[in-house]
């Protein structure tokens, strides 16, 4: 049931496409925004098409000269209004994701704390673009390093972080010079849509962000991409999608950012602190219902401890609540749709196919809306498709190791590399797992790590380049290197 309030948000939040400061129609037919709690429609938006998407580019192009020649001081001031006004709307935020994504509440405005941040650090980062001057070592010039934004940018943000996703490429880019033009997921476009709107308030000059919603992604977004005056492309998603766009990317041989696919190891030694180890694997596991590439994909306990850690798991699971993120006390929402509910349970009843145990959950709940029960499986076979595919949904999968070699074997065997959590109390094991675990980042003994202000990131088929940190601005910004003869 859709409250008095919801109804007055969702009436506040536009539906076109925004393209040169302007929000207009598409050319397509409207794009249904449902709850996917319910099932029920929430907005009806704009639908680009090809030709709105080229009109969006153009707008970024015409706004890339004045906008890059704009004062790092003005463009920080501008992403700090940003900052400051998402945290006055940020009860609106908080409520709009949960509708249109499905989170609970409460960690839609940990979101809402969290993608803010991108706004402040980079609005402090703007300032900090520097170079270098000096001799060359021949003593014949001077070399003078500069940098330079790159350009001309398409952002493509995923569903499962509506805000964040969006505040980690936009401020960076409106930070570096960057001009934009954002393409949010279709399954929920319309906190970006919110958020573009906070962006025009904070300031933000016509044509330098632009945003189309769309129901054709690769229509749309491909003649973008093709075209030679985009510079950038940066891409959160699948990596199967980040494969396509970067051959595609490649013919123009744009910078490119993807941050990709996961499967993450969570390791427990046998000397690990199990309440730190299961508070951390609740984190890992079931924050945003699963449905992270941070996600602990893989729990991989030592032989000695994993029953205990299983029973601990089993009942904390058995005290979480599921229902409409809206409701008091729910800690598990939907999934974002009946295709993501058949995914995961497709991976569960393969698993126990190949001989899992099944010690909670397993199934969709009866009732409408896209909801899986919290799930715990033990003893998960080497050959079952849950330890090779990324889940991104609620279920806990655990496999045994007898030694600190096999935890490794089993932690770096798979093609991705985003992000390890292990739980040791030994800090010279700890220190081996940093150096021996293929992954982008790690979180030691804790099971949350993401930050502003770090280089969030992967190796292998988990991505390109970083976003957030020092690096995150870089990604942005292009290395110009001129030589002054001596006199």
């Amino acid at each position: 049931m859709v409250t008095t309030r919801e109804t007055e948000l969702l009436a506040r939040v536009p539906d076109g496409l925004y393209i040169n400061g302007t929000w207009q129609q598409g050319g397509g037919a409207a794009i249904e925004v449902t709850d996917p709690a319910t099932g029920a429609v929430l907005k009806r938006i704009a639908n680009a098409d090809a030709a709105d998407g080229i009109r969006a580019l153009d707008a970024a192009v015409e706004a890339a000269e004045s906008w890059a020649a704009t004062a790092p001081r003005a463009r920080a001031e501008i992403l700090r209004r940003a900052f400051d006004l998402l945290q006055e709307r940020r009860d609106d935020f908080a409520l709009l994701m949960t509708m249109e994504m499905g989170k609970p509440l409460a960690e839609a405005n940990g979101e809402v704390t969290y993608g803010g941040e991108f706004l402040r650090w980079f609005s402090e980062e703007a300032v900090r673009v520097s170079g270098r001057y000096g001799q060359n070592p021949e003593g014949t010039g001077t070399m003078v390093v500069s940098q330079r934004p790159v350009g001309p940018c398409l952002l493509i943000t995923p569903w499962n972080f509506p805000l964040a996703m969006a505040t980690r490429k936009i401020a960076p880019a409106l930070a570096a010079g960057c001009t934009v033009v954002v393409k949010p997921a279709e399954l929920t476009p319309l906190t970006t849509l919110f958020f573009v709107q906070l962006l025009e308030d904070a300031g933000v000059p016509a044509g330098v962000v632009n945003v189309i919603t769309t129901s054709t992604s690769a229509a749309v977004a491909g003649p973008i991409i093709a075209d030679p005056r985009l510079r950038k492309l940066s891409f959160t998603g699948s990596t199967q999608v980040g494969r396509k766009l970067i051959q595609q990317a490649a013919q123009g041989v744009l910078r490119t950012s993807m941050e990709l696919g996961g499967n993450a190891p969570f390791v427990v030694f046998e000397d690990a602190d199990l309440d730190k180890a299961v508070e951390g694997a609740m984190l890992a596991k079931f924050r945003n219902i699963g449905q992270a590439c941070t996600a602990a994909n893989r729990f991989i306990v030592h032989e000695s401890v994993a029953a205990e850690f299983a029973r601990r798991i089993t009942e904390r699971v058995g005290a979480l609540k599921i229902g409409r993120g809206t409701e008091t006390g729910v800690t598990i929402g939907p999934l974002v749709s009946e295709a993501a509910v058949a995914g995961t349970d497709a991976l569960v009843q393969d698993a126990l196919a190949h001989g899992a145990t099944l010690l909670a959950g397993g199934k969709r709940p009866e009732g409408a809306g896209s909801f899986y029960e919290p799930t715990v499986l033990t003893g998960v076979a080497p050959a079952s498709a849950i330890l090779t595919e990324e889940i991104f949904g609620p279920v806990v999968g655990i496999v045994t190791f007898a030694d600190e070699a096999e935890a490794v074997r089993l932690a770096n065997s798979t093609e991705y590399g985003l992000i390890s959590y292990v739980f040791t109390q030994d800090l010279a094991r700890g220190q081996r797992m940093i150096d021996k675990l293929e992954t982008g980042m790690m979180g030691l003994n804790t099971g949350l790590v993401s930050n502003a202000a770090a280089p969030f990131g992967g190796v292998k088929q988990s991505g390109l380049g970083r976003e957030g940190g020092l690096e995150g601005i870089q990604e942005y910004l292009s290395t110009k290197y001129t030589l002054i003869p001596a006199s």
